[in-house]
């Protein structure tokens, strides 16, 4: 018997405007994508990077993303895909859902290192300004899960306990129909809100050098998704060392952020040194003033197009999300 105060199942998951079926899990991507891009270009324009910056970087770093995130998603799931008989061009099908956030945000870094190099704009930079964006669009993502319903954990009695239609593939084989379950998606979507409003907090209350945003959002995503993996319902196939490849993954990119800070803090004290005492001309402090132009561009960035962008992909499977 479900408890009157449980999350309820929701009822519909896309709507049907005459042939064509929106997704409400792909609106809220789209709507994350938005978000993302509009905090990115407000705190690039802050570091003097031109208006429109972030969606002109968002046109490659997205599709890219795209390919990466279902390349990755494909490979830990084998099985939906690789069986007798099956039919391979389903690994394309990407509006059937499929995507993976480790993916799309490794492989679309490289489509934002391009759009940076085009654009005239430090990839640094663009890092360090999409890296709390990134947060913010995740957590809107996962507003998504609750509606295709593949991301929840271990059974509860919970107050705000989850309740999945038990014709959901992922649901437990052998538990009644009207068991509630941890919502895992509501757990992710508020602490990326809290590592969102972290960050912000920490570059107000400390000068942040070049990279240590990036590399906050890294220690921040990768610690929590490494924990939310270790208890979830999840049908990956893909196991090393005894672990889900997801939470090999969180927690590399936990160990990457740790280096980024590490690395940025050694230069910073070392242009210091050499600087000499009292000379602010060292620092490697990220400010309007301090905007690094990228490598193989003049200083002067005033006639460069726009550039930098945020990505925000996430997983859009309806049976599995990642």
């Amino acid at each position: 018997m479900l408890l009157p105060f449980a999350i309820p199942s929701p009822d519909i998951n896309f709507l049907q405007i005459g042939p064509f079926r929106i997704y409400f899990y792909a609106l809220f991507i789209l709507a994350g994508i938005a978000a993302a891009v509009a905090v990115a270009g407000l705190r690039l324009r802050r570091r003097g990077a031109p208006g429109g910056a972030a969606l002109d970087i968002a046109v490659w770093a997205v599709p890219i993303g795209i390919v990466g995130g279902r390349a990755y998603h494909v490979v830990t799931h084998p099985g939906d895909y690789f069986y007798e008989g099956a039919d391979l061009l389903r690994t394309l099908y990407v509006w059937e859902g499929g995507l993976a956030i480790f993916g799309a945000v490794m492989v679309g870094a490289v489509g934002a290192w391009i759009g940076a190099r085009r654009a005239g704009v430090s990839f640094v930079d663009f890092a360090d300004a999409v890296a709390p964006a990134m947060l913010l669009a995740q957590a809107i993502g996962r507003l998504g899960n609750y509606f295709n319903q593949p991301l929840f954990r271990t059974p509860t009695t919970l107050p705000w306990g989850l309740q999945i239609d038990p014709d959901q593939p992922a649901f437990p084989a052998g538990l009644p129909a009207d068991t509630l379950f941890h919502p895992l998606f509501l757990y992710e979507l508020l602490w990326n809100l809290l590592g969102f409003a972290l960050i912000l907090l920490l570059e107000r209350r400390i000068r942040f050098r070049r990279g240590w945003a990036v590399g906050a959002y890294l220690i921040w995503y990768g610690l929590g998704r490494a924990w939310f993996e270790s208890f979830r319902l999840d049908p990956t196939e893909f196991v090393l060392f005894g672990l889900k490849i997801n939470i090999l993954t969180a927690l590399a990119a936990a160990v990457v952020g740790v280096a980024i800070i590490l690395i940025s803090a050694k230069r910073d004290r070392v242009r210091r040194l050499a600087a000499g005492p009292g000379s602010a001309g060292g620092t490697n402090a990220v400010g309007p003033e301090t905007m690094a132009p990228p490598t193989g561009h003049a200083t002067d960035t005033s006639a460069t197009p726009p550039a930098a962008t945020a990505l925000a992909a996430t997983d859009t499977k309806g049976n599995s999300n990642e």
